[in-house]
């Protein structure tokens, strides 16, 4: 699948900053969805040794689950992380990834925060914005925000709050595991959100399509000489 150009990546952090100040205003938080067949998960792994970001994307059946395409990307990091800045250093990389996909997904889940960040810019908004499609933030821990008591049971969820504006939910996805932070990426809203991630959810904590992205990043079995290709220049796997 290939992707339009929102915005040029070589920015100082002012730049970068008031750019997400922008975008925010142009995210979707309601419902946009077409029908949904496939659902695309998404992940990244950074190796600080070597400079190389890895990236890695699986593609779902929906309902069922089913792995129909799953690839990984790899370039060298491209900026130093920066607190809040996050996905100006991952993106270009997942990018990468997502343009081998065959079959465009109709949602993707993102392993990190949608609009649940202090500019309303986490990854996933910033994502969807630029694939144009629905996407979800699926963090595993609070970037912003403050929330009341969370039951211990399997699906409850309690919203996400800043100064009075709910961003997001704290949702027990498994029964006495710590609880996931979920918020809308882009066209899509809060509570259906939290629906389709307890839906994905098989068990585990995180839901099916960034559990097996998170793995599929984490895949140590590459060669030596694939490395040093991808530290030359960007390099595909399928």
């Amino acid at each position: 699948m290939s992707n339009k150009q929102l915005h040029e990546w070589n920015l100082q952090q002012s730049e970068a900053i008031a750019l997400q100040r922008e975008l925010a205003k142009r995210v979707i938080r309601e419902d946009r969805l077409q029908e949904l067949h496939h659902i695309g998960g998404v992940d990244m792994a950074l190796n600080e040794e070597s400079g190389m970001a890895r990236a890695a994307v699986v593609l779902l059946s929906y309902p069922a689950l089913e792995i129909e395409e799953r690839h990984v990307y790899e370039e060298p990091v491209r900026m130093p992380y920066i607190p809040g800045l996050l996905s100006f250093r991952e993106l270009p990389c997942i990018l990468g990834a997502f343009n081998l996909l065959k079959q465009q997904p109709d949602l993707v889940m993102v392993d990190g925060q949608g609009i649940a960040h202090p500019r309303r810019l986490g990854i996933a908004s910033h994502l969807g914005l630029w694939l144009e499609l629905p996407t979800i933030g699926c963090a595993k821990s609070i970037l912003t925000g403050h929330h009341g008591a969370l039951s211990e049971e399997a699906g409850s969820w309690v919203p996400l709050k800043t100064d009075g504006e709910v961003i997001g939910a704290v949702v027990r996805t498994r029964a006495h595991v710590k609880p996931m932070i979920i918020s809308p990426g882009h066209r899509i809203s809060l509570e259906t959100s939290v629906r389709f991630v307890l839906d994905c959810c098989r068990g585990y904590r995180l839901p099916e399509p960034t559990r097996l992205a998170d793995k599929l990043s984490k895949d140590n079995a590459w060669s030596e000489t694939e490395h040093e290709q991808a530290a030359e220049q960007g390099t595909l796997w399928e």
